[in-house]
């Protein structure tokens, strides 16, 4: 149980950055120009999307009991490192 609330305290943080990452993001489309307005609000929908599919599947694991758990968690941990390396996307093309 320990590895299960570890994972999700990490998972947890790691979804608090994606969400200040976003509130920073958001703060400089508000400066931006009309055109580039259009197109950072385009990769901070995809962040949100993928915000969004991180913490629906993080809900999925905390309800999860321990055997689903056990069985879930290395899908869990390839489907998050897909929803970051598309964050991780989408914040650089935002800067």
């Amino acid at each position: 149980m320990a590895d299960r609330d570890a994972f999700i305290e990490k998972a947890k943080a790691r979804l608090d950055q994606w969400n200040a990452e976003i509130d920073k993001m958001e703060a400089k489309r508000e400066e931006a120009e009309a055109d580039a307005k259009i197109e950072r609000e385009k990769q901070l929908k995809d962040m949100r999307k993928q915000r969004d599919e991180a913490e629906l599947r993080l809900r999925k694991i905390q309800e999860a009991s321990d055997d689903a758990w056990n069985d879930m968690k290395s899908g869990f941990n390839q489907a998050w490192d897909d929803l970051s390396s598309a964050f991780e996307n989408a914040r650089s093309r935002f800067n």
